[in-house]
């Protein structure tokens, strides 16, 4: 299985599915995602990160850094 650092925390995340997982036949989920903010930049995310990001106010990418410090 793939594995890419999530851009908030760092940990290193799986990626399900693509050439990775062709002879395993694994059917692994991914554990994050790519989110454009509002900004326009984009981001590969944990699920953990996601949760942490404000639901008041549209999300940069300074609440992405804000991410780096908090466990």
């Amino acid at each position: 299985m793939a594995t890419q650092p999530c851009d908030g925390c760092g940990t290193s995340v799986s990626i399900g599915g693509g050439i990775a997982n062709l002879w395993s036949f694994t059917n692994d989920p991914t554990e994050g995602i790519i989110l454009e903010l509002a900004d326009g930049t984009e981001h590969f995310l944990c699920y953990d990160c996601i949760d942490r990001l404000p639901d008041d106010r549209e999300v940069t990418a300074a609440d992405v850094a804000d991410l780096a410090g908090v466990e």
